[in-house]
């Protein structure tokens, strides 16, 4: 069976198809609410960036079984022939509104709301999960890192490490959207056009007779990316030989780049690589620093007055290490016009379709209320339409949504921005939304509208 593995429509839990062969049975085809939220800030983590809804839009975009997958869906014994005629069709034909990407957001806002026949909002569930959940961790372990690093440049390093190849190419993406300057990712380019940058491997050197004639046949060969890797052997003897060849190259026109440490005592070999460089002239050439950072190194180099002016991140965001998952979910809220609830210990859903309200006081946020769909807040709604009956509303270029999470950084109160924990932000969850929930535990009837 030849299928194309992330663009399969059996790319889901083997449930969301049981359960939609049980609804088939029972004709249960009424509009159906779903949300998609994060129950609870990971600890240490003052907010979350929404990412990953273009992948989202173009996964329900898309949505078909293939007759492969037909096929084998006859075969494997589980489903009813006529089952699998009734999937042959499917199409996602919803609504949805959603966090635009780069939005800050916090526990229990709704990022995406799913409105739909109940099979096609099922059936959508796994593969919503997957997309959202890893790219909005990668885009907030990003946004950490751009909030410690200021100015500095910062590059994505994360392929070789990542969780397969569509989770590097989603890291690509994730941290471009949060303010990264480019990726070492080569496909990121011609895919979502994000600026590419690399340097040299340790191999490279080695492969040389001496470090000296690596650096110059490097540069030579990349007049545009000479950026030559020091710690192969010694630092300080790496970084005299590239200053001699920096004076040479900067006479023929062709200036050094930079120099990249990626082992030791950064901060210390920065210092002291930063003076043989400068000695020689060299002021331009950039010191960039790589190897198992993460937002805390970059804010210990940084502290301890390392003149680092770039800094390549991989697999500490490529895998989100100190949160490689979020508790995540995607719960159904209303099915044929009456609010559901689910009243688990700990696993509690609020009922009915909602909205999230941001209020800002001199630019800054300064507070959020989550409230039933129709209850007038003030402030601005963050959940937007962005599909109706299956078609695409919006296509913000990756740019703007960059732009706007940038603005979204910049919003953020100062001790949000900050790496420590701060107290948390406030998010009031509406009268109505209580008495909704009240009404149902109770077993009564809701008497708001916006209830229902």
């Amino acid at each position: 069976m030849t299928l194309s593995p992330c663009s399969s429509a059996l790319l889901t839990d083997l449930y969301e198809l049981t359960m939609l062969q049980a609804y088939w049975r029972e004709g249960m085809n009424g509009v159906a609410v779903f949300e998609l939220f994060i129950r609870r800030l990971p600890r240490g983590r003052n907010f979350l960036m929404a990412a990953g809804l273009a992948q989202v839009l173009d996964y329900l975009e898309n949505l078909a079984f293939s007759s492969e997958e037909l096929n084998w869906l006859s075969s494997c014994g589980l489903f009813a022939k006529d089952f699998v005629d009734y999937l042959a069709p499917m199409r996602f034909r919803g609504d949805v509104h959603a966090l635009p990407e780069g939005t800050v957001f916090f526990a229990d806002e709704p990022l995406l709301r799913i409105t739909a026949p109940l099979p096609q909002a099922q059936f959508i569930e796994t593969r919503l999960l997957n997309i959202m959940n890893f790219s909005t961790a990668a885009a907030s372990k990003a946004a950490r890192c751009v909030l410690a690093a200021g100015d500095r440049r910062l590059v994505e390093f994360g392929l070789r490490r990542a969780q397969g190849g569509e989770g590097g190419l989603w890291a690509s993406r994730a941290a471009y959207l949060a303010g990264f300057d480019a990726t070492s990712n080569t496909l990121a380019a011609p895919l979502f056009g994000i600026p590419v940058s690399g340097t040299m491997a340790h191999s490279f050197i080695q492969a040389h007779d001496s470090e000296a004639e690596a650096f110059e046949i490097f540069a030579r060969a990349n007049p545009q990316s000479s950026t030559l890797l020091l710690d192969t052997y010694d630092v300080d003897a790496a970084a005299a030989q590239a200053a001699i060849l920096g004076v040479r190259l900067g006479a023929e026109g062709l200036p050094l780049q930079g120099v990249r440490l990626d082992s030791g005592d950064m901060a210390a070999q920065a210092k002291r690589v930063r003076r043989e460089l400068d000695v020689a002239g060299l002021e331009s050439a950039t010191i960039f620093a790589s190897g198992n950072l993460d937002e805390w190194a970059i804010r210990d180099l940084l502290s301890a007055g390392a003149p680092i002016g770039g800094f390549g991140v991989g697999t500490r965001l490529s895998t989100s290490a100190d949160a490689p998952y979020f508790d995540c979910a995607y719960k159904l809220q209303e099915y044929a016009g009456k609010p559901r609830r689910k009243r688990s210990e700990g696993k509690a859903t609020w009922p009915g379709r909602k909205q999230v309200w941001r209020s800002l006081v001199d630019d800054w946020f300064a507070g959020d209320v989550v409230a039933l769909e129709g209850e007038p807040f003030p402030g601005a709604p963050l959940l937007v339409p962005v599909m109706r009956e299956g078609r695409r509303l919006v296509q913000p270029s990756l740019e703007e949504s960059r732009r706007y999470a940038r603005v979204q950084l910049e919003a953020l109160p100062r001790a949000l921005r900050s790496l420590d924990p701060a107290p948390p932000y406030s998010v009031r969850l509406s009268e109505g939304l209580r008495a909704l929930a009240a009404a149902l535990d109770e077993g009564r009837r809701p008497v708001s509208a916006a209830a229902s």
